[in-house]
């Protein structure tokens, strides 16, 4: 179905994003294109799909590929229909039974009488029945434009899909739409994405790095179990390597001293015996080369080995690389934190929840809220951090330091410096180069000291708010994380996973990855 061959494309900038790419995916094949922000993803599906060009290579297709983009704010302007692209198809149907038996109306329609039925069902199937087709995409919020275009999908049945990201702004509902849509397609298909659940329904996983693309057989828990092979590897052979340039230095040290005391013996018996001057000075002359010579030749094993060992070093995953250390919490566990009685919150005078909400959180608690897209979770969690009010029933809230990480990370503040935002959490008076030590644990080497956070990347945006939990002198009391792998790759979010399984405190979450909640050891649901 697809073939690429060595394929590179340059940023306008002329920095190389990618060179000698090459892949092949057959017919029907579900493949997972996975990697680390900034290797290229997006890219390269808009590559495949035409919109862009790459600088070198061969890229064939047996189909046209029907794409389904990350971001679009650039269709804001069409209507559903245009984005559905029936918009000219049923003009002209209605036309035609209208009267208006024209050539240009039955070339437009092109024998495809049952458009209307299928963008209904289509329509249906994904949730967005009451969807006016006049309506502009710009009206629409993020769950209903991804409906839209994933309908487009239904409604054409193509042979060849690329999404990108698809899960992106769906809700519970939505997302189990998705899956069941992959798992019964008989469409080839290659996808973006960092929602596990998915990536476990693809048959192989394209791992994209800057060392090209790694094909793994399998799924996503496939491919996880063969790179905790490789990892597993590279340790053994990081050791293996540690463990012969101390030996070597060793061996260097202890040849060294040989060498010396030698030349000390020898200097010493030629004195005794009345070496002539000039004979001495040879005979040293000779000994310093000797010396060099050995010094030279061990000093060249030893720079191989450490270059060897850098190199292993660096292949090592950055989320093995990260020292998160989180302090627990001192409350005691079972406390009650919040304690909820008939809770609810009007809009317009019209209740939220049908029913009102009576719950308790006790310290040490790992709580999921879920519900779909308007169900009320975001008034929840302001009602819960005192930001609002409730307008029925009561909520009694203990004393205790909560922290709010939303997914704007407003946590951090973007005037400030990455390494004075560190220093807005630094309670308990680090020494400088101690700060800057937390920071480096979480990936922030030198060149990101000065960096203003407003330029930060989300994954890096949310590392840092991770290292200033790290840093500040007392663990919050609890956690609350809202919607916190929404635009996080896979590498960024199990770097959140394991800071969040290191916590040792009360967690409260507002997810739509099922995976992430099962990994993070969600304990109960709150169901909106």
């Amino acid at each position: 179905m697809l073939v690429l061959q060595n394929i590179k494309y340059s940023h306008p900038n002329k920095d190389v994003l990618f060179s000698d790419l090459s892949l092949t995916v057959n017919t029907q094949d579900k493949v997972a294109l996975i990697g680390n922000n900034g290797t290229g993803k997006s890219t390269l599906l808009k590559l495949i799909a035409g919109e862009l060009q790459p600088q070198q290579g061969q890229l064939s297709s047996l189909a046209t590929p029907y794409y389904i983009p990350q971001l679009f704010g650039q269709y804001n302007h069409l209507t559903v229909a245009e984005a559905l692209r029936i918009d000219v198809k049923l003009k002209a149907l209605k036309a035609i039974l209208e009267g208006d038996a024209s050539e240009e109306n039955f070339t437009n329609l092109n024998d495809d009488w049952t458009i209307e039925e299928r963008c209904a069902e289509a329509l249906a199937y994904w949730q967005i029945e009451d969807l006016d087709l006049s309506l502009k995409l710009e009206r629409l919020s993020g769950g209903q434009k991804t409906k839209v275009f994933l309908a487009g999908l239904s409604i054409h049945q193509p042979e060849f899909i690329l999404l990108d990201e698809p899960s992106n702004h769906l809700d519970l509902a939505g997302r189990k739409l998705l899956y069941d849509f992959i798992q019964s397609t008989k469409s080839t298909l290659v996808l973006v994405s960092h929602d596990r659940t998915l990536l476990n329904l693809v048959d192989s996983v394209a791992e994209l790095s800057r060392h090209g693309i790694k094909i793994y057989g399998g799924n996503y828990d496939f491919y996880k179990s063969q790179k905790t092979t490789e990892l597993n590897a590279l340790n053994h052979d990081i050791q293996s390597k540690e463990k012969a340039l101390r030996a070597a230095k060793e061996k260097a040290r202890e040849t060294q001293e040989r060498k010396q005391k030698l030349d000390n013996r020898g200097k010493a018996k030629q004195e005794k015996a009345g070496v002539a001057r000039i004979m001495m000075n040879k005979l040293r002359n000779s000994a310093e080369n000797n010396s060099a010579k050995l010094k030279s030749v061990h000093a060249e094993k030893l720079d191989g080995l450490s270059h060897t060992l850098q190199e292993l070093r660096d292949s090592v995953p950055d989320t093995d690389k990260i020292k998160f250390g989180f302090d627990a919490s001192h409350l005691h566990k079972g406390k009650v934190l919040l304690s909820a009685e008939q809770l609810n919150y009007a809009f317009n005078e019209v209740p939220l929840w049908k029913r009102n909400l009576s719950f308790q959180i006790q310290s040490g608690e790992r709580v999921a809220i879920k519900g779909n897209n308007g169900s009320g979770k975001t008034t929840l969690i302001k009602l819960l951090l005192g930001e609002l009010v409730p307008q029925h029933g009561k909520l009694v809230r203990a004393p205790f330091h909560a922290v709010y990480i939303d997914q704007d990370y407003s946590l951090l503040n973007k005037e400030l410096s990455v390494y004075q935002q560190a220093q807005i959490f630094n309670q308990s008076a680090l020494q400088e180069h101690e700060v800057k030590i937390r920071l480096s644990r979480f990936l922030f080497s030198q060149e990101y000291w000065d960096k203003p956070c407003s330029h930060l990347s989300g994954g890096e945006k949310m590392r840092l708010s991770l290292c200033c939990l790290s840093i500040q002198a007392k663990a919050p009391d609890l956690i609350l994380l809202d919607e916190p792998t929404n635009n996080l790759d896979i590498q960024n979010i199990e770097m959140l996973t394991a800071a969040v399984k290191a916590y040792r405190g009360t967690l409260l979450v507002v997810s739509h990855d099922q995976y992430f909640l099962e990994q993070i050891d969600i304990e109960r649901f709150l169901s909106l």
